[in-house]
């Protein structure tokens, strides 16, 4: 049977958002800032040697609005896509904005993508215009742009993008603002996503204005967000995740916005920022523990905490020196986070949430609700979302963010939604009695022993990731006896690994692990061996995505040559 959970707070059927109020679009809520509150000031930027620009809501859009003079001199056709390739800076949300003043669409790019990635996207989405920001690695993928493409360089952009197009600065100077307040239409296509491409060709999630201000609205009404608070800006805003919660929530709810300059510099971004909101993805929350870790035994710790008198200094210095003492809400999302790390955070007092959500729904979906959140689970539907588990174990979702569907696929499109409306996941998952969602797979991830049996992988990987010199897994074994798991050590652990002592203690930990792992699985589903990697697996090397999810077959297709020897060699646990 199906079994479905109705939406927080609301009493609509499935394909009925009637009782959902039409909240304002993006460019509405910049009028409004901009005309309520000019000199509050809204974006911190990082530039040379420490220095930071700041922007107010009235400094920023006499930019927009130069910017969008200066793209409707073009002559572009009404609704052109214009792709926006760089890392999180200020001047993203400007041109973004810019382009939908203008009356166009945007395409953002990943900033970490290869040259043939690159190309793809922009011949796919037929883009018209490139705007090149801030790159770590430009030279990588320029000669995926196609001659001719005419384009725009943030001030940020490499010395090489700055002499190929006009300069954003240059063009702002030569502009006028463009007066009065545009209005779009709220079904028009406000953005086309492209997704991370881990199953194949990325496909063009096209999302509307509405979509993208019901998805601002439910979240800040959720956690209570408001223009007091604060955001640092650092995973990518080409990712529905962060452009949902921070572009977007910043826009809704007026609070500030600071970006960060460059990995050495995070933690004095960090510091700079004081955040009360506060996102990331699991490698970045394992990354955290490890670091505390590495100036204090984990033991030590757990001790220190236990003692009353310690226990509240100890949990402040700890945030403190993460730069998170401020922080309300802490979210992770993107991949799950292990059990073990989630409580350790929790433990320390920082609310850390999870959610869930794809690119086909802004990722608005579910999210877990303070007070009421439950270890290994994603969360409860957001307002506006019903979820329902299929016949076949599948989450399938309806979303008042639910994509308009892919760019120039009606098949794919039509293959993603059931007949009633509902988004199919590609997910497995159950819910509890409380309606929070515990995803247990991907449909197509499970695959057959030579035993006839199915496994299911995501579970074990949960559990194996758990250990803390563990950073990623992938747990394989088609046509085999039984699965075997791969493992991606931590980073602290790689650096060891060679040590004799470190690899004897190691080993022994891990074949604890397996042996543990193995007790809490049905036979067929039992390990019978781990590989420790040596090879980190990196979006450089395409084992991961942009996103920095595995792309599971590339990992195994890699490995693939030695995975007979593997089991003829018949331990426990192999280095290679």
């Amino acid at each position: 049977m199906n079994q479905a959970v109705s939406p927080l707070s609301l009493n609509a059927t499935p394909n009925d958002h009637s009782s959902i109020q039409a909240p304002a679009l993006a460019l509405d809520l910049v009028y409004r800032w901009e005309e309520a509150f000019p000199d509050k000031r809204f974006m911190t930027q990082p530039v040379a040697n420490g220095s930071v620009l700041t922007y107010t809501w009235l400094e920023m859009m006499a930019e927009v609005r130069r910017m969008a003079t200066y793209l409707i001199s073009l002559e572009l056709p009404a609704g052109s896509h214009i792709a926006l390739l760089s890392k999180n800076c200020a001047q993203w949300i400007m041109a973004d904005l810019a382009i939908w003043v203008a009356g166009h669409v945007s395409v953002p790019l990943y900033p970490t993508l290869n040259a043939d990635t690159v190309a793809y996207i922009l011949a796919h989405s037929e883009a018209k215009l490139l705007v090149v920001g801030k790159l770590d690695d430009w030279d990588a993928m320029k000669a995926g742009i196609p001659e001719g493409l005419p384009g725009i360089a943030l001030d940020l952009a490499p010395e090489d993008a700055l002499s190929r197009y006009p300069a954003w600065q240059n063009i702002v100077a030569a502009n006028q603002p463009m007066a009065g307040k545009v209005a779009r239409d709220p079904k028009a296509p406000a953005t086309i996503v492209y997704t991370s491409g881990s199953t194949g060709k990325p496909k063009g999630v096209m999302l509307s204005f509405e979509a993208m201000a019901l998805a601002s609205k439910g979240v800040t009404e959720a956690l209570a967000i408001h223009d007091g608070d604060r955001m640092l800006s650092y995973l990518p805003l080409s990712h529905v995740f962060e452009r949902f919660v921070v572009e977007m929530g910043a826009l809704r709810a007026g609070f500030e916005l600071y970006f960060a300059d460059t990995l050495d510099t995070f933690v004095a971004d960090l510091n700079r920022a004081k955040p009360t909101l506060f996102m990331a993805v699991p490698r970045i929350w394992t990354k955290f523990q490890s670091g505390i870790f590495a100036r204090i035994p984990p033991k030590k710790l757990a001790l220190f905490m236990r003692i009353p008198l310690l226990n509240r200094f100890i949990k402040r210095k700890v945030l403190r020196s993460l730069g998170l003492e401020h922080v309300r809400y802490a979210g992770s999302g993107s991949a799950p986070l292990g059990a073990d790390i989630l409580s350790w955070y929790r433990q320390l007092g920082l609310e850390l949430l999870e959610g869930y959500g794809m690119s086909e729904n802004f990722a608005y979906s579910h999210m877990s609700q303070p007070g009421r959140s439950r270890l290994g689970y994603v969360g409860e539907p957001l307002p506006g979302v019903q979820c329902r588990i299929a016949e076949d174990g599948e989450v399938q979702v309806n979303s008042v963010t639910n994509m308009l569907g892919y760019f120039k696929d009606a098949e794919k499109t039509a293959d993603a939604f059931t007949d009633d409306g509902y988004l199919k996941t590609g997910d497995r998952g159950e819910i509890d009695a409380l309606g929070r969602l515990k995803i247990t797979g991907r449909t197509k991830e499970i695959f057959k022993t030579s035993k006839g049996k199915y496994v299911a992988p995501a579970p074990i990987e949960n559990r194996l990731i758990n250990h803390p010199q563990i950073e990623m897994v992938c747990v394989a074994g088609a046509n085999q006896p039984q699965p075997h798991a791969l493992l991606m050590l931590s980073e602290d652990a790689q650096t060891r690994r060679d040590d004799p002592a470190f690899r004897v203690e190691l080993e022994a930990s891990l074949q604890a692990l397996v042996k543990e792992v193995n007790a809490q699985l049905d036979p067929h589903e039992h390990l019978s061996f781990v590989v420790v990697v040596r090879e980190p697996w990196s979006i450089e090397n395409e084992f991961l995505t942009p996103t920095l999810k595995l792309k599971r077959n590339v990992v195994e297709r890699a490995y693939g040559d030695y995975v007979d020897a593997w089991y003829g060699a018949r331990q426990k646990v192999l280095f290679i």
